[in-house]
């Protein structure tokens, strides 16, 4: 037997298909047998259905002749069902508990109870912005389940077209697309730092040519922060070359420290206690932004537009 569901304007059917055979039985008459079925007793099924015997009786009826076969035994102590009935009913029982669960699910999901939220970030946007908005975040919504991934902004990208992100928070440049919204959110300055050791560049204005003369750390070639201070470089007909390559913007400063070489950092990454000091560059280094990306044809889910929401809201701050 093969079952299947439709809708017309104004009624619910379950169709069954039986030895080639369709027979349209009314969504609402198995409804009602679920509830009779499983308290035994019309009067609590009418309760909890919100209506009153005699429809739920006239539908029972309905649902038997259009079986075939009578569903219940009727007595004064209440509804014993039939041995087709039990049949019937182990089948029905397993729909209506999978959307019961479904309601349920979707009813805490509403209410920011439950879910899952999948960002792709990068370290500079994590630490200049995401932090503090995922604390109060997880103050308002700890039932959400946050699934945070490391990611260049190629990466993250990619991450939302493959569909294994809902957000990306990244810095630019960004990799511009159609298919993407992109969305402003915060100003980020990065100064060039090295440790005390380079004493040759510290309390003075220093040309960007003169940072040829040292070691350079910097991401790889693959990420948009290459291509930036590669731009930036060539601007002032420099070629760009890095000594050092960091597999992510975090490790930057400790090898500045560790007087490996001179980097480009975020400002903000120097709030905390860092011996790095930094180089007052000539040459202004241009303004970059954390932004937030998404799929257009992406319909978000609750818990996942509320943190869109509040990572939006940084934008007035």
């Amino acid at each position: 037997m093969a079952i299947c569901k439709i809708y017309d304007l104004y009624v619910s059917y379950i169709i069954f298909i039986y030895k080639g055979e369709a027979m349209y039985v009314s969504y609402d008459y198995y409804r009602i047998f679920y509830y009779v079925a499983k308290y035994g007793n019309i009067t609590q099924a009418a309760k909890l259905l919100l209506n009153n015997q005699p429809n739920l009786t006239r539908s029972i009826k309905n649902l038997e002749s259009e079986l075939g076969c009578p569903l219940f035994l009727r007595s004064h102590s209440g509804m014993k069902l039939t041995p087709e009935g039990e049949r019937l009913y182990s089948h029905i029982r397993i729909a209506f508990e999978h959307i019961e669960a479904g309601e349920a699910e979707l009813t805490e999901s509403r209410n920011m109870q439950t879910g899952t939220v999948y960002i792709a970030a990068s370290e500079v946007a994590l630490h200049c912005l995401l932090l503090p908005v995922l604390k109060k975040y997880r103050m308002l919504y700890p039932g959400i389940h946050i699934k945070i991934s490391n990611h260049s902004t190629p990466q993250a990208v990619a991450a939302l077209r493959e569909g294994t992100a809902d957000i990306a928070v990244v810095t630019t440049p960004t990799v511009r697309s159609a298919s993407l919204v992109e969305t402003k959110i915060k100003p980020v300055n990065e100064v060039a730092v090295c440790s005390k050791s380079f004493s040759a560049l510290i309390g003075r204005k220093v040309a960007l040519s003169e940072l040829l003369d040292y070691p350079i750390i910097s991401l790889g070639a693959n990420t948009k922060s290459f291509e930036f201070y590669s731009k930036l470089f060539t601007s002032h007909s420099l070629p760009y070359q890095p000594d050092i390559e960091a597999f992510t913007a975090d490790q930057i400063l400790p090898m500045v420290e560790a007087d490996l070489g001179i980097g480009f950092v975020p400002e903000e990454f120097l709030q905390e206690k860092s011996s790095a000091c930094i180089i007052d560059l000539k040459e202004k280094i241009p303004e970059r932004h954390v932004v937030l990306i998404k799929r257009k044809d992406q319909s978000l889910g609750m818990a996942s537009k509320e943190l869109e929401r509040m990572i939006s809201e940084q934008r007035n701050v």
